[in-house]
């Protein structure tokens, strides 16, 4: 029973919080209230100004009826006029009408109130300042500055004396004339100027030797007289600054009423090169950056092989259509899942089967069954898109029987590629509807691949390489080639002079010690920040608009600035990195990734362990665009796409690419070992650049080279820790702290003094330095010396 009385009970009926937003009708009331009230205070303002000694005797009895007072709003007007002119801020308070009824035309035709926010913050502290100023002078109780005024004034002067009030409110008038109105002294000083102007152009204007013409105007048909100035440059246009020509001016006086007001027209001239540099342009043309290697010739498309020639291309199988056809619409009407449609797009090795389902088929139930249509079309790598973005259908991947290589000669000799206007062009294969596939590398603006062994990471990285070869001149783009595996991009040691960028003093630019790779990020760190200040000095945003004001010839050479390459970094396994070097690997080229996109250096890394402790979450959030070829599970397709689909490949090229959107199922184009080997010697055997583009120097900042040399300067136990670690035979600050309980800037300081005295190698990332005493018989006589 009790339950039942619980259930009957009727629930409490919530109390409505009070709302402080108003109804488009309240908000016409009180717009019109308040604008009204803001007009009657002006209009018993003004009256107060007139009458008030007159009502002055009348305000201690306003309450009575039969006592008359001379203002236009009565006892009303005269009563709340002298409490907030005599009594308050003076002549000051008409500020407090003014924003009233401002406030009131706000609210009615309900506009931003943004706007009358700045009113009222600004109209209350120029309503006070006016009055404290007003109150200089003014008597006690009188008109100019009312009693507020007067007191704060009186106050003022007790506190900071004269001299300081009239500081104290300069300070305050400068402040309002700069915050508010952006008055600045150069804008005072442009507009005695232009008024000195004025007066000698009237001047001259009233002179017979100025010129007259007389114009109609068609619609009004009155005549005016337009007086072009003298040849004579004014004083404002004496002290233009160069390279910006003073604009053309003249003036409109009416010729019919000569006591009408003249107008000046001043027509804008478009910014001009300076002088230096717009000769510079008419007489030697803009620059070249081509020039020193003016007959350069691309690499020709006979260089690449052509696995299309005996009648190749992709061929339609009618019999395999039509039998994937009717598997696919058996294994869904096993399931209940009638068909209303179905469309088929043969790729060169994925056939892409659209369907569009009946009338209230669950998209998700589809999904799930991309098992079970595998498993009826006997087929590896089924994938199912649901639904296809863009379109009204679902899509179904089934892998071809026999595929179709794409050769990289199609790709490059493809329209799309050769008029592709992009700064770093990139055909990396073909879709599944067989069209090329040509991306930005710049706007990308870095690449992250991924994929198991085997499945074509490296083809992929020379069809990048390629593509970037047949487009840019050697004095355009730069590549920075590192391999840990030490064989995959040594061919492209061929075109050292033309192509590569490598640290000065260094013998081969194709990197394959880590500890190399390490001084080459943080010198491509340098190089990045060197960049800035020229984009900085030049007042450019980015690398483009650099390089045309250079080639225009707008910057000198003589101050630093020359024609910036792109740079494109190419690392073909990045999980052995990770492993050696770690962080400090990690560290320069999240940093690259995260601003070097601006100054033309982009990054290109490849790994085959798509692993989260090799892509880390600082990797990945600056490497939208990644490329997935097959790999080995589900998870490691997360890691790299942030969804599955790369374990659902069949291998040999198969991939998927995404810019940070959707996924595009793509072949990729297969360029063979021999053909990088023809394309490298074509270009090779040109006549090149002295040597190797140069990065900035950098010496790591751990080597301790040069640090306590002098035999003075060495730790107190110096000579213990040199036997402890030639004992151990491993150069390592870990093992100093352990053996002889130091800390670990004292065991660093210590190693950096044994790599100075010869005992221990250079700083190797990761890993142990080298000890270079054998024994303690050699190192006894290493000290002794």
């Amino acid at each position: 029973m009790a339950k039942k009385k619980a259930a009957n009970k009727s629930p409490k009926p919530r109390i409505k919080k009070p709302s402080l937003t108003l109804s488009p009708k309240n908000k016409v009331i009180l717009g019109s209230f308040l604008f009204l009230f803001g007009l009657a205070l002006l209009i018993a303002f003004v009256s107060f100004l007139f009458n008030w000694q007159a009502d002055q005797s009348t305000l201690s009895r306003l309450g009575e009826r039969e006592v008359m007072t001379q203002n236009l709003l009565s006892k009303f007007g005269a009563g709340i006029s002298h409490f907030i002119i005599y009594k308050g801020f003076g002549i000051a308070a008409f500020a407090l009408a003014f924003l009233t009824l401002i406030t009131g035309i706000y609210f009615f035709f309900n506009l931003n109130k943004k706007g009358l926010k700045k009113f009222w913050f600004w109209g209350i502290p120029v309503m006070i300042w006016l009055s404290v100023f007003f109150g200089f002078f003014a008597h006690k109780n009188s008109l100019l500055g009312g009693t507020v005024g007067y007191e704060i004034n009186d106050y003022l002067q007790d506190f900071l004396g004269f001299t300081g009030t009239i500081l104290l409110l300069t300070f305050l008038l400068v402040v309002y004339l700069t915050v508010r109105l952006k008055v600045t002294p150069e804008k005072v000083v442009t507009y005695f100027r232009r008024t000195k102007n004025d007066i000698s152009e009237d001047f001259r204007s009233a002179t017979p030797s100025s010129e007259k013409t007389t114009q109609t105007t068609p619609d009004k048909q009155k005549s005016s007289v337009i007086d072009t100035a003298s040849e004579e440059p004014s004083e404002e246009e004496k002290k233009v600054e160069p390279g910006r020509p003073a604009p053309d001016k003249v003036v409109i006086r009416s010729e019919e009423n000569p006591d009408d007001v003249e107008m000046e027209v001043e027509t804008a001239v478009e910014e001009e090169l300076d002088n230096l540099s717009k000769k510079a342009v008419e007489d030697y043309g803009e620059f070249d950056p081509t020039l020193e290697l003016k007959k350069f010739q691309f690499p020709t498309i006979e260089l690449l092989k052509d696995y299309n020639a005996n009648g190749g291309g992709i061929t339609i199988n009618q019999e395999e259509l039509e039998e994937n056809k009717n598997r696919i619409v058996d294994t869904l009407k096993n399931y209940k899942i009638d068909i209303a449609q179905i469309k088929a797009t043969v790729g060169p090795t994925v056939t892409l089967y659209e369907i569009i389902p009946e009338a209230g088929i669950r998209i998700s139930k589809i999904k799930s069954l991309e098992d079970d249509i595998a498993l009826s079309l006997s087929a590896l790598g089924i994938r199912i898109i649901a639904p296809i973005p863009g379109k009204g259908t679902i899509g179904i991947e089934v892998p071809n029987k026999k595929s179709t290589i794409v050769s990289m000669r199609s790709v490059i000799a493809s329209p799309k590629f050769q008029n592709a206007e992009m700064e770093l062009p990139m055909a990396l294969g073909k879709t599944i509807s067989n069209e090329t596939f040509v991306v930005d590398l710049a706007k990308m603006p870095h690449l992250l691949m991924a994929g198991a062994t085997g499945q074509g990471k490296s083809v992929g990285l020379n069809a990048i390489l390629t593509s970037l070869l047949y487009s840019k001149h050697p004095a355009e783009v730069k590549f920075i080639l590192v391999d840990p595996k030490k064989v995959e991009l040594t061919l492209f040691n061929k075109i050292e002079r033309h192509y590569l960028a490598k640290l000065p003093d260094t013998e081969e630019a194709i990197i394959t010690d880590n500890t190399k790779v390490i001084n080459t990020l943080n010198s491509l760190c340098i190089e990045m920040d060197n960049r800035y200040e020229l984009l900085k000095d030049a007042m450019v945003r980015n690398i483009k608009e650099y390089n045309t004001k250079f080639k225009a010839r707008k910057l000198n050479p003589e101050n630093g600035h020359k024609f910036l390459p792109y740079i494109v970094l190419v690392v073909d396994e990045f999980a052995d990195l990770i492993m050696t070097a770690g962080k400090e690997v990690e560290a320069p080229i999240a940093r690259l990734a995260q601003l070097a996109r601006a100054i033309g250096i982009h990054l290109i890394i490849a790994t085959q362990r798509p692993s989260v402790n090799v892509i880390t979450g600082i990797i990945k959030a600056n490497f939208p665009a990644r490329i997935a070829f097959r790999v080995t599970s589900k998870i490691d397709s997360r890691t790299i796409l942030d969804s599955q689909g790369a374990d659902q490949l069949i291998g040999k090229g198969d991939m998927l690419f995404t810019q940070g959107n959707t996924l595009l199922r793509l072949q990729c184009a297969f360029v063979d070992t021999p053909e990088v080997e023809k394309i490298t010697d074509f270009i090779g055997s040109q006549k090149a650049y002295p040597d190797a583009y140069h990065l900035p120097e950098y010496s790591g900042e751990e080597s301790g080279t040069g640090l306590d040399i002098d035999v003075g300067d060495r730790d107190q136990l110096f000579r213990e820790a040199a036997e402890v670690i030639v004992l151990a035979q491993q150069g390592s600050a870990s093992l100093l702290q352990r053996k002889l309980k130091l800390g670990y800037n004292r065991a660093g300081r210590i190693i950096d003094q044994l790599e100075a005295a010869g005992i221990v190698g250079p700083f190797e990332g990761s890993k142990a330095r080298q000890v270079l005493v054998q024994d303690m018989e050699g190192l006894s006589q290493l000290l002794d010396e």
